[in-house]
């Protein structure tokens, strides 16, 4: 893990939030779909990367 629990914590209640955010934007014709999917994508490939379970370059699952 590159951070600790409590980060990880706070970025998974964080990311939430922001998922909702984009989501909400998205279904009000704010966002594009594509638009939305690449701002939830790479946020969660950081977060990901920030528990250890990402590496950016390899086939990730």
């Amino acid at each position: 893990m590159k951070a600790s629990q409590d980060f990880i914590k706070q970025l998974e209640l964080l990311y939430e939030v922001y998922e909702k955010e984009v989501t909400e934007k998205l279904r009000a014709g704010i966002l594009k779909e594509t638009t939305a999917k690449t701002y939830l994508t790479h946020s969660s490939n950081f977060a990901r990367w920030c528990k250890n379970d990402f590496v950016p370059g390899d086939r990730n699952k």
